[in-house]
């Protein structure tokens, strides 16, 4: 069995950071999320990153529709594989 990574994108660090921390609490998260800055193609602006959260899930217990629909709570979104 391959190990399972799921990256939220959000907007900005702040929200990325709230969510890092809501991901223990609603989904059990165990392991803290990596976070990555993901400059926009071209734009050297720290303002125009977007934030990425990496959530391993080695056991394959999270739902991507329910992590989906978290991040969108947040203004994000669940990057496809």
């Amino acid at each position: 069995m391959s190990d399972v990574r799921h990256v939220l994108v959000l907007p900005d660090r702040e929200t990325a950071d709230e969510v890092a921390v809501e991901l223990a609490d609603r989904f059990g998260v165990g392991e803290t999320p990596q976070l990555v800055r993901d400059a926009l193609a071209g734009e050297d602006d720290a303002e125009d990153a977007q934030w990425l959260v990496v959530v391993e899930d080695p056991d394959r217990r999270l739902d991507p529709a329910a992590l989906d629909l978290f991040a969108a709570e947040y203004e994000g979104w669940l990057e496809a594989p």
